[in-house]
Order: structure tokens, then sequence, then C-alpha cells
């Protein structure tokens, strides 16, 4: 297809299509001539990636850069290439150490990665950025008197690991592997919204059968 079919079924303006070109978030398209190049669907699929991430996500274009970089890395394995991009993704700044609180939630945090036999997720905690997320989000709890605790947090990790298994079966059911990875990302990116809508009408259905709405 060329430029202007791109653009239309995209819903992404020639102008941002040339912008991401130029930035290297979309590679060049087969030239046909001196002004004119064709796109396929692997551009189309990867345009939409690149729109997702950027205004669903909200992300600058170097990080979205970045992100594409360890999609379209080869010489990867398959969990360190998904794991690569789905870290570059943005994510809460390092906390303060010596806060008491965060002290208290890293305690709880290793103490319930021990308890779910999560061995692959224990070594990565020095440097996960979903393990810092979890810490800092418990020990904000910790500062306001909800101590959440391991016992407590087992087992929405149990129904998390769930919604995991769902997850990578349908990243598996794309036939490439950087089709997987960017299927993996976007799903970062627009799931897990899903999830939490889906967490809060549980929420409001729980809510009426035990309370009715009196």
């Amino acid at each position: 297809m060329r430029l202007a079919e791109l653009s239309k079924r995209s819903g992404v303006s020639t102008a941002t299509i040339k912008y991401y070109l130029r930035e290297g978030l979309l590679r060049p398209g087969r030239q046909v001539n001196a002004t004119t190049a064709e796109y396929d669907e692997e551009h189309l699929r990867r345009l939409r990636l690149v729109r997702a991430m950027i205004q669903v996500g909200r992300m600058p274009v170097a990080t979205v850069r970045e992100v594409l970089g360890h999609v379209d890395d080869d010489s990867l394995g398959r969990t360190v290439r998904l794991g690569a991009a789905l870290w570059a993704l943005p994510h809460v700044a390092e906390p303060d150490t010596d806060d008491e609180h965060l002290q208290a939630a890293q305690r709880e945090a290793g103490e319930l990665l021990r308890t779910l036999g999560w061995r692959n997720a224990e070594l990565l905690t020095s440097i996960s950025p979903a393990y810092r997320s979890l810490v800092v989000a418990v020990a904000a709890m910790r500062r306001l008197d909800y101590d959440w605790d391991a016992e407590l947090l087992v087992s929405y990790a149990r129904l998390m690991h769930q919604a995991a298994v769902l997850d990578l079966d349908f990243v598996e059911t794309r036939e490439t592997e950087a089709e997987r990875v960017e299927t993996a990302v976007l799903g970062t990116i627009l799931v897990e919204p899903m999830l939490q809508a889906l967490h809060r009408l549980a929420q409001e259905e729980e809510s009426a059968r035990r309370y009715g709405f009196e």
C-alpha cells in the first residue's frame, strides 16, 4: 500500500507517519522510485502499536524507540526479549530505601514470593520494575495503617498468575516472535486498564449482592 492508504487504514496522518519514520519508530517502506515507497501489513501493525504507546500509554518517543529496539532484537531469547521490552515501559521511580514502611513492605513482598514459590521472580527482585512497584504500593498502604502482608496478598497474587497464564496463552497465538512481544507490550498498555475496569465492575456486583441498593 502507498502512504495515503497506510494513513487511511491506520487513522494516523501522513505527517505523523513521516515523523515516526524519521524517528526510527517505523521501518522504511520498499522504495518504488525516488519519491514513492510501498508499505505492508507489518507496517500497519507496527503503526498501531506505536500509536497505542504514544497516545494511550502517553510514552515519550525515546521510550517507544527503546521498547521497539527490544521487540526487534532477534539475538535475545523469548523471556529476555519480552522482559526487556516490558521493563522499558514507564514504572515508578526508585523509592527511599531508608523508609521504615518501605523496608517492611520489602520483607512482606519477599515472603509473598517465597510462599508462592515464584523463584524466578525472587531472582529478579533487585532489578524488576514490577517488584519495585509492588513494594512501593504496599509501603503506601502501610503508611496509612493498612497492614497488607504476604498472607493477605497471596490470594490476589494467585489470581494474577491465572491472568498471566491467559495473557501468555494469547501471546502464543501470534505467528512470529516479534508479533508475540508486540502483543505483550500492547497488552500491558491496553489490557491492564481493562482488568482494572473488570475488577471495579466485580466489586460493584459483589457489593450489590451483599448489601443491595439501599
